[in-house]
């Protein structure tokens, strides 16, 4: 997928081969995300590529230069990983050219209101219905939230609401978080549960 292949470098390329995502970004921007998971055979793949700003398919011969801006993102401590040989030190400097830290979203609840007008216009637009709107109650439980899943959590939360609620706005009971999810799912089987055996009875 990084590097693409030329055809018939392995057993079911096709024939004609196929560029890779480095290759399709020349004159571009790449994001890498989750670089933290990338393997260290690869990390080394990486390096010389970022070196040498050229790229080599696979079973190919030819290196193809690239002019490609490279933007990489991880929740991982990519020092530590360095210090416990798990990633490269000198890829690691390679990228950390210019580092910006993302605070987690519990410390920057400021943003959540932003962000939730985001994820419900994205809603609406792509469900072609009319846009929601969200309760000053519904959005401070949003606000009390510590988001341990940061906002792909709260776009999963959103998405649910949004989901879940009929009219123009959200209210506090549309907004489930995963163990409220959890709670209602055990009481419902509780509940059949109970039901069953009185029938039975």
């Amino acid at each position: 997928e990084l590097f693409g292949y030329m055809g018939g470098a392995f057993t079911g390329a096709k024939k004609e081969g196929k560029p890779g995502l480095f290759e399709l970004a020349s004159d571009g921007t790449i994001f890498l995300d989750e670089i933290g998971e990338m393997p260290l055979s690869l990390q080394a793949k990486m390096l010389r590529l970022i070196q040498e700003r050229r790229v080599r398919r696979i079973g190919g011969a030819k290196e193809i230069p690239l002019r490609t801006r490279i933007i990489t993102a991880t929740n991982k401590n990519l020092e530590q990983m360095v210090k416990d040989k798990l990633f490269r030190e000198d890829l690691y400097y390679r990228i950390n050219v210019l580092p910006i830290h993302l605070p987690p979203l519990k410390e920057r609840t400021e943003d959540i209101p932003l962000l939730v007008d985001h994820f419900l216009f994205q809603l609406a637009s792509r469900l072609n219905k009319p846009l929601q709107l969200v309760t000053p109650e519904a959005m401070r439980k949003l606000c009390q939230h510590a988001w341990p899943g940061n906002v792909r959590e709260l776009r999963n939360v959103i998405e649910r609401a949004a989901i879940l609620c009929d009219e123009s706005a959200i209210g506090v009971e549309h907004i489930l978080f995963s163990f409220e999810v959890g709670a209602t799912r055990r009481d419902i089987q509780r509940q059949t549960s109970g039901d069953t055996s009185d029938g039975q009875s």
